[in-house]
């Protein structure tokens, strides 16, 4: 038996899901939400094995919701969850899932894909509409726009000169002459969009260049 709560701030969809799923065999509806806090609440109370969760909602939205859920308490395994909306914009579906969700229907899916989907999330398989599984693959090959970058000499350089290097420095360490330290260090910073050696050093360690 799959037990299952629905958190959604409308009455009238809680009850359709419901009636729905509790005529569906193996599944057992345990609790109804009506907005993220309850859903947190009545997911440590009655410990469903899938949190049907709405995105929407007043006080705790299903995001925030989502991923006081999935995070748990010491000791004890986490119910799945499994986001039902009518909304599926790439910020959304990026910010649920990184938030634990393990899927992410629409509320306008048939029957028997939600049914499916809460089966195989049940199981600790992924659920994804395919309308949502599509913008996930066009935001994956989607150029990132902060994305950086550096030849490998290029970081070479920055690196040293991230631990205190002196353009002259750098270049003896590479074998490289000094002027060429300067084009390497002019072309970070044009990539960059910096103007000096602080800031280079500094904005490639927040996006991890340096790593």
């Amino acid at each position: 038996m799959i037990r299952l709560l629905i958190a959604d701030d409308h009455p009238v969809v809680r009850a359709g899901l419901a009636g729905l799923l509790s005529d569906e065999p193996g599944f057992e509806v345990v609790a109804e939400a009506s907005d993220g806090d309850e859903a947190v609440t009545l997911a440590r109370a009655t410990s469903p094995d899938v949190v049907l969760m709405d995105l929407r909602m007043p006080r705790v939205d299903g995001v925030s919701a989502t991923a006081r859920i999935a995070g748990g308490e010491a000791g004890t395994p986490p119910p799945r969850v499994l986001i039902l909306t009518t909304y599926e914009s790439d910020d959304q579906i990026l910010a649920a899932i990184e938030a634990g969700a393990s899927g992410y229907l629409l509320k306008a899916a048939p029957q028997a894909e939600i049914v499916a989907g809460i089966r195989s999330v049940a199981a600790g398989q992924s659920a994804l509409s395919p309308q949502v599984a599509v913008r996930l693959v066009e935001r994956m090959r989607r150029p990132d726009p902060d994305a950086v970058a550096l030849t490998a000499r290029e970081l070479d350089v920055l690196r040293l000169v991230a631990t205190g290097h002196s353009n002259k420095q750098v270049a003896v360490a590479l074998g490289i002459g000094e002027s060429t330290v300067k084009t390497h260090l002019l072309k970070v910073f044009d990539k960059l969009g910096v103007a000096d050696r602080t800031r280079a050093v500094t904005l490639a360690m927040e996006r991890g260049l340096l790593s």
